[in-house]
């Protein structure tokens, strides 16, 4: 089935179709700790969504997709975090989540990124060039899972960091007296 969507820039308008088609896509998915929906709050909350598009057919939001700047170790610039990304279940397997990743990593390149990572389905992420990087790591989590796409063939050494709301669980934290 060949679905005619339309990708775009997310708006305010689209913030609460955001939290129920993340929510959704990721709900029966075993790796994840269904924390995908306050990640791109806390994400949006710090203006630190570069990139954020939403998939849409006959004016509904069947998907979206999240960039974000990461901090590289060795102190190279200009590279981003890819996702979460999701797309509504009965949506899925229907050239939705690829439409949205090719149209973020095209907007990426508008903006002169030099590389964008990933942790992610090797064998997914594998079809838009992202690959396992010696030397280029993710703390905490399985090389064969953290994914790269260099823009300008230049590979980092060190250690990423995404965002700090990749952190967020959906707990408010209470600020601390001082």
């Amino acid at each position: 089935m060949k679905l005619e969507i339309f990708i775009r820039t997310e708006t305010s308008a689209d913030i609460h179709a955001i939290t129920e088609v993340t929510s959704a896509a990721f709900e029966t998915l075993e790796i994840s700790n269904h924390t995908e929906q306050f990640i791109i709050e806390a994400l949006r909350a710090a203006k630190a969504l570069t990139v954020s598009l939403v998939a849409e057919l006959d004016g509904r939001v069947v998907g979206h997709v999240a960039f974000s700047p990461v901090t590289i170790s060795d102190g190279t610039q200009d590279w981003y975090g890819l996702g979460p990304v999701s797309v509504l279940p009965e949506y899925q397997r229907n050239g939705v989540g690829k439409a949205l990743i090719q149209q973020g990593l095209s907007r990426l390149k508008d903006l002169n990124a030099q590389g964008c990572c990933l942790v992610g389905h090797p064998d997914y992420y594998k079809r838009f060039g992202f690959k396992n990087m010696p030397g280029f790591v993710h703390e905490g989590v399985p090389p064969e899972v953290f994914l790269a796409l260099s823009f300008d063939g230049y590979i980092p050494q060190g250690t990423v960091a995404f965002h700090e709301g990749f952190k967020a669980d959906g707990q408010q934290v209470a600020p601390a007296d001082g």
